[in-house]
């Protein structure tokens, strides 16, 4: 797998992915357990590699841009 998100992109991605993950500890509606969404931002985020990228041709790491 090639890296396609940035340093920036990533933090972005591995923040949002925790706070998503703690709604069902905070949240005391059935919507809680929607937090379980942040599983995926969490794990593009600590991969460095997004799938949805790679389909639309998207590149936000600078060192891995194509030539």
């Amino acid at each position: 797998m090639q890296i396609n998100i940035g340093n920036i992109d990533r933090l972005i991605r591995i923040v949002i992915g925790l706070v998503l993950l703690s709604l069902p500890f905070w949240l005391d509606t059935p919507w809680r357990w929607l937090g379980l969404i942040g599983v995926m931002p969490l794990v593009t985020g600590l991969a460095g590699h997004c799938p949805g990228y790679r389909l639309l041709g998207r590149n936000t790491c600078s060192s891995h841009k194509p030539e």
